[in-house]
C-alpha cells in the first residue's frame, strides 16, 4: 500500500503565512469542487489531458492506497502539459469554465463582519487559484484571502510542472501542516475546514470541524474515506448549509460536538 505520509512532519520548500493567532474561529477551505463548483485541475485533465477515464482511475488508486496523491496529481498535470497547452493557456481556460460555490459569498462576506480569517489550503497551484479567484469575487476581496498551495515550474520551452511544498510527503502537499500549528496556541481557535476530495484525506483528522462537501452525481471521495475511516465530519451541499451550520456554532447556539453529532448542514 503507498503511503500518504510521512511518520514526520515533512519539509516544506515553500513558506507558510503567519497563523491567525488570536481569533476564536479560523476556516481553513480546500479550493476545488469546494469553494467552486467544479474541480479546476480535473476539468484541465479531462478536457486538455488524458481524459476522465484514467483520472477517475488515478482517484480510486489513491483511495484504495495503490498510489500516493502526490504522484497521480502530478501525472495528471503532465498529461496537459505534454499535449502542449502552456500555463497561460490552462489560466484562461479556467477563468471561463470555473465558477464559484452559489452561496461562498455570502459565506465570506459573514466571516469577514465576524472577524474569522478564511484561508485556502489547496493541493492546486497558487497563479491559478489566484487568477480565477480574482475573477470570481473581485481582485480587492481576493486579495484579503491567503492561499497555501503548490506552485509552478515553468521552463523556458513553455512546458511546465507542479511543485509540490511537501515533495517528501505522499500527498505533496500535506494538509494538515496548516492546521497542526494552531493545536499549540496557548488558546486554540475553533479551526474549521472545508473539504471534498482525496487531496484533503491528509486534513481530516485534524480540524475541530470537518465540514465535507458532497453533489450529486459528484465523486465524494472524501465523503467516502471519512466514512471508512469513522472521522466525525459534517455533510454540507453549498456555503448556504454550510453558513448556517458555521453560524450556529460562531453564535454559541451549538457546540462544534452537537453540530458533529448531527452530522449535516
Amino acid at each position: 500500500m503507498a503511503s500518504n505520509a510521512s511518520d514526520s512532519a515533512p519539509k516544506s520548500t515553500l513558506p507558510y503565512p503567519p497563523i491567525h493567532k488570536d481569533k476564536k474561529f479560523v476556516v481553513l477551505s480546500d479550493w476545488d469542487g469546494t469553494i467552486t463548483n467544479r474541480d479546476s485541475n480535473d476539468y484541465m485533465t479531462d478536457n486538455l489531458g488524458f481524459g476522465p477515464e484514467k483520472r477517475r482511475q488515478g482517484n480510486l488508486d489513491i483511495l484504495s492506497g495503490k498510489t500516493t496523491f502526490r504522484d497521480a496529481f502530478r501525472e495528471m498535470l503532465q498529461s496537459v502539459s505534454a499535449n502542449g497547452h502552456t500555463f497561460d493557456e490552462c489560466k484562461e481556460v479556467l477563468k471561463q469554465n470555473i465558477s464559484l460555490d452559489v452561496g461562498f459569498k455570502d459565506f465570506y462576506r459573514y466571516c469577514k463582519e465576524h472577524d474569522i480569517p478564511i484561508v485556502i489550503i489547496s493541493s492546486g497551484m497558487a497563479p491559478l487559484i489566484r487568477a480565477v479567484l480574482s475573477k470570481l469575487i473581485g481582485e480587492e476581496a481576493s486579495k484579503e484571502i491567503e492561499i497555501v498551495s503548490n506552485e509552478v515550474d515553468i521552463q523556458p520551452d513553455g512546458k511546465w510542472e507542479i511543485k509540490y511544498r511537501h515533495p517528501t510527503s505522499g500527498f505533496g502537499h500535506d494538509k494538515s501542516q496548516a492546521i497542526l500549528p494552531y493545536r499549540d496556541l496557548p488558546d486554540p481557535p475553533t479551526v474549521f475546514f472545508f473539504g471534498d476530495g482525496v487531496s484533503d484525506m491528509s486534513a481530516a483528522r485534524h480540524a475541530d470541524v470537518l465540514y465535507v462537501k458532497e453533489k450529486p452525481g459528484g465523486d465524494n471521495d472524501l465523503a467516502a474515506y471519512c466514512r471508512r475511516e469513522n472521522i466525525p465530519h459534517i455533510v454540507f451541499e453549498d456555503f448556504t448549509h454550510a453558513l448556517r451550520s458555521v453560524s450556529a456554532i460562531v453564535e454559541g447556539k451549538k457546540t462544534a460536538k452537537e453540530a458533529l453529532a448531527e452530522g449535516k448542514a
